[in-house]
Parts: C-alpha cells; structure tokens; sequence
C-alpha cells in the first residue's frame, strides 16, 4: 500500500476539501431561491438580481482556464487556500451586503474562489491518493457535489423561513472558515516546475468576449435587443472572440487547441452539457421564484419541491454506470438523456401553472433532473476518451469551461425573456388599474424578480386579489414563453450534438 494514504492527515484533507466542495453548488442552487427576498430587502432591480446569479457563474467560468495554471505555479493546497479565503470573504461580504452593487461583486468574487475550490480541490485529492481508495475518493467528491445541488434550495429555503437570506451566506462563511483551518494543518505541496508559458493573452481575449457576451444579454432585459448600446457590446464581443480564435490558430502554446473543435465526436458531447445549461440550470435557479411567486408557495415548500429537480443527479450518474456496464450503448443512454429534458420542459410547459397539478410538476421536474443526472454520469469519461493523451488536459479544461460558460449564458438568457416579456405585459395593467407611471419601473423589478405582491400597496386593499390574479396571469405568461424559447434552443442544440456523434460513429 502506498505510504501516503497511511498518512493520518489524509482524513483532513478529504473532509476539507468534501466540505468546501459542497458549499460552491449549495450556494449556486440556494441562492436561488432567496432571489425576491434579497430584491424586496435591498430595493434591487431586475437587472442587479440578474448579476447576483450570473457574477457568480461568469467568474467561475473563467476562472476555471486560470486557476490550474496558478497552482502548477505555486503549489495546488496554496492555491486551494487562496481560493477558499476568497470565497470566504465574499460570502461574509455578501451576508452583510447594504446594496445590491455590494453583493454583485461578492458573487463575483465567490465565483473566483469557486472555480480554485474544484480545480484545485480535485488535483489535491489526485495527488493525496491512488489506486481503489483514489477511485472511492472520487466517488465521494461527486456525490458530495450532488448533495449540494440537491440539498441547497431546501436548506436555504428553511433557513429563510427561520431567519433571512443573509442567513445563507453565513452559513457558506461558517463552513469555509473551518475548512481553511482544518487544510492549513496540512504541509504545503511542492510546485511544480513550469514546462510551458501559460496563454495570458489568449485568457484575457477569452474571458473580455464571455464577459461583454453577458453584458449584452443583461443589458437587453433593460435596452431591448435592438438598441445601440446592445448591438455594439455584441459586436465588441464577437470581436474580441474572432481575434480569440485567430490568436490561439498562431500560438505556439494555446490555452484552446483548435485541433480539437475537429474531433466531431468529442465537440459533439462538448454540446450535451450545453443542453443541461438551458434545461436544467434555468430552472435550478429560477424555478424557485415562480413556486413563492406564481404558486405562492412559502420558501421551505418550494426548496421541497425543487427536490423534484434536483434528486436525481445524486443516483443517475451512478445508474448511467450500471447500465453501460451492462452493455447498453452510452451514446443511447445519452440520446435518452436529451430527450426526457426536452419532454420534461414540454410537460412544465403544458401542466405548469397555479392551477396545475402539483404531481404532475414534480414528474415533469424529475424528468429534466433524470436527463441531467444520467448526461453527468457518461459525458465526461467519453468525451475525454476520445481525444489524445497528450490532450485530455485541454479537453478537460474546454469542456468544463464550455459547460460552466454556457450555464452562465443560459441563466442570463432567462433572465432578459423573462424580464422582456414581462415589459410586455405589464404596462396593460397600468390604466386598468389607474396607476401612476412613475410607479412603473418599480413595478416590473419587484415581479421580474419574483415578488409578486409588492405592487399591491399601490391599490386599495378591496382590489388586493384580483390586481394578484392578473399580476400572476401575466408572470406566468413570461415564464411560459421563456421555457418555450428556453426548449427550442435545446431541441437545436440536441439535434446538432446528436448528427455529431452519428456522424463520427458512421466511418
């Protein structure tokens, strides 16, 4: 047996490293559903809400290319250290927020020290053990990741029944703080010695034509898409993205190998975390307002039934296993995947609604949760399967970052349909109700964001459930015609990946 994993201290350093693992997908999930709170506490508008949620998955996104090559640099436990004192900071900065701005940029600082907690988190535990106890130490690291994203709209919702959303961010301090106390027991690892110059140009090209990408779709749900300022953040993005892809053609030593966007098969599963991104993530993050919305369901009831959505990704990765291991083709397992999220989206769709059967949404959820969780048994292990050795490193980094990316697209995406909807609908409302203009804006950020009833103090309390009514009616409208948009791109998406690998598979 290898000496290190009779080391004593490896116990630390896997507790450790499990419990900040799962605080970053706890917090992704849980914030969530403290959105409308955070709005009505801190007077946030629709477009501040949006950044509170997207801050934290661009960072994380983009940061994920970075902070591999910082620990390769100056040791991954110091990396991880570094990581984890940041993301503490920012969740204490975040639970004592006084503007929306202030907790914008918490998140976005959160992300930054989330994508260090997984990068290097997992290279640790790579390095701590081997053999059999390596693979169950995995085992635990994605399990502990899908606790997380089970657990954390429920926990948060309680802990918003009990106290407030600051309570959240706390909670994510508390933990954090004894995660860095307990890893810093441990002797730091050696860096390892640099054999390559790291593509800090590339990065920088890379991470300015995601950011102003996010900008744009943030802005549009205040802008519209047809407005000047909309069109030339796209345009400066697109830029920034062609002289990306030109620059890393040239680079002798690229973050992206464009080789590998010739691989049809690999770019083909590249694409399945895209459809998890609009299909699942969306509704992990905003689900949670149209249940305390629309529903009227209290916080902690609606972190239950997100369960719905959320359970599945702690069995079916293992389930996705067993049945490969049976014989089934992973790639069928895959098609079905696509599949029950694209049905699920469809049932939400057509069941959804105050008046819809609450059994039937818990399917429709689970379905989506179902397609997700076997999808983030297979696709990973395949898709890295399938390139050269001396790329998988890479391949790796372009999957997660296309995955995180695309997940931080999607969220704003919802967000500016939703809102741009609601722009739509809302106004009728006005001279039904003979209300001021002035009122207006306020209006459409308090039920963009979730909470439906603040418009009702503008009326006269006999009015107070049919003004709710309608303000649901028209909430709903938005939602449905957000999924809809929301499933069309999966469907496209799904239809692109699936001629890629039938095509590969074909020669």
């Amino acid at each position: 047996m290898n000496t290190k994993i009779e080391n004593p201290k490896t116990g630390i350093i896997l507790i450790s490293i499990l419990l900040a693992v799962f605080v970053v997908p706890t917090s992704i999930s849980g914030t969530a559903i403290a959105l409308p709170f955070i709005g009505a506490n801190l007077s946030a508008n629709a477009t501040s809400l949006q950044w509170i949620v997207n801050s934290f998955n661009l960072t994380f996104a983009c940061f994920t290319l970075l902070w591999g090559s910082f620990a390769d640099t100056f040791g991954h436990k110091r990396a991880f250290i570094i990581g984890a004192t940041i993301y503490t900071i920012a969740s204490l900065l975040s639970a004592i927020a006084i503007s929306p701005l202030m907790l914008d940029i918490a998140r976005s600082f959160a992300g930054v020290g989330g994508a260090a907690i997984f990068s290097c988190g997992s290279t640790i535990l790579i390095k701590t053990f081997d053999g059999d106890k390596r693979t169950n130490v995995f085992a635990f690291f994605g399990t502990t990741a899908g606790i997380g994203i089970t657990f954390g709209p429920t926990i948060s919702g309680f802990l918003l029944d009990l106290f407030n959303w600051r309570a959240i961010f706390i909670l994510h301090t508390i933990i954090l703080a004894i995660v860095i106390f307990m890893i810093s027991t441990i002797r730091n690892d050696n860096p390892i010695k640099r054999q390559y110059h790291f593509d800090k140009i590339g990065s920088i090209f890379f991470t300015i034509a995601l950011l102003l990408l996010m900008f744009s779709i943030t802005e549009s749900t205040r802008l519209g898409w047809s407005n000047l300022k909309t069109l030339i953040l796209l345009g400066i993005s697109c830029l920034f993205s062609v002289t990306f892809v030109i620059y890393e053609k040239y680079n002798t030593n690229p973050v992206l190998n464009l080789e590998l966007l010739k691989n049809k098969r690999y770019v083909g599963l590249t694409l399945v975390p895209v459809v998890t991104s609009f299909s699942f993530v969306t509704l992990l993050t905003y689900y949670p307002s149209y249940l305390t919305g629309v529903m009227q369901y209290s916080p902690s009831y609606a972190g239950i039934i997100m369960i719905s959505l959320t359970f599945p990704v702690l069995f079916c990765p293992l389930l996705a296993g067993k049945i490969v291991s049976f014989g089934v083709s992973a790639i069928f397992i895959i098609l079905i995947s696509l599949v029950l999220m694209i049905l699920g989206g469809i049932l939400l769709f057509l069941i959804g609604g105050i008046d819809g059967q609450l059994y039937l949404i818990n399917i429709a959820l689970f379905m989506i949760g179902t397609g997700m969780g076997l999808t983030a048994g297979l696709v990973d292990g395949l898709a890295l399967s399938c390139v050269e050795s001396d790329q998988t490193g890479m391949a790796a980094g372009l999957l997660n970052t296309l995955r995180l990316g695309s997940e931080a697209i999607a969220v704003a995406l919802y967000g500016s349909l939703l809102i741009t909807n609601l722009n739509r609908n809302l106004p009728n409302l006005w001279t039904k109700y003979s209300l001021s203009s002035d009122l207006m804006e306020g209006w459409i950020n308090s039920v963009a964001s979730g909470n439906l009833t603040a418009p009702l103090t503008n009326v006269a309390t006999n009015m107070h459930s049919i003004m709710l009514d309608d303000i649901i009616l028209s909430y709903h409208s938005a939602f449905n015609f957000t999924l809809v948009m929301l499933i069309v791109i999966s469907g496209m998406i799904s239809l692109v990946c699936l001629f890629l690998l039938k095509r590969k598979s074909s020669h």
